[in-house]
């Protein structure tokens, strides 16, 4: 089963046109990590925390 805030986050990538690899870019995580996270392959511990976190920083500086 998959986690909710994955789909927000993949949400939040759509509408704000982010990609997975400039995502990937701003945790410092290899993009195929990245993926394995979303798709609840892997769960590291804060998880949900780190990868808003990175996506809210995102969003703010692109609305500058």
């Amino acid at each position: 089963m998959k986690d909710v805030w994955t789909g927000e986050a993949a949400a939040i990538m759509h509408v704000h046109d982010i990609s997975a690899i400039t995502l990937a870019n701003r945790l410092n995580w290899n993009p195929k990590y990245l993926s394995s996270v979303l798709n609840c392959k892997r769960r590291p511990k804060n998880a949900e925390k780190i990868v808003m976190a990175a996506l809210h920083q995102l969003v703010e500086e692109a609305g500058q």
